[in-house]
């Protein structure tokens, strides 16, 4: 009997991958429709409010999307 698709055998280590805290400096009111839904998709929806997120390349990019509204610190997890 063949092994369940997806499965390889051993899995590969588990990577150790740092955090972003991110906190919206700035408003989304009178910005594209695009920018206010990367906010809330970040997790923010006031000045001053932080979330922190997994350093990913989807986050990332989400990031790079408006980064003249937020303020990116990065964390390091042992």
């Amino acid at each position: 009997m063949a092994a369940p698709r997806g499965t390889k055998g051993s899995e590969p280590a588990a990577k150790v991958e740092g955090r972003l805290v991110v906190t919206q400096v700035r408003s989304g009111i009178g910005t594209k429709p695009k920018h206010r839904g990367t906010l809330r998709a970040l997790g923010l929806g006031r000045i001053g409010q932080s979330n922190d997120l997994p350093d990913r390349p989807e986050i990332r990019g989400m990031i790079a999307r408006v980064p003249h509204l937020v303020t990116v610190s990065e964390e390091q997890t042992a």
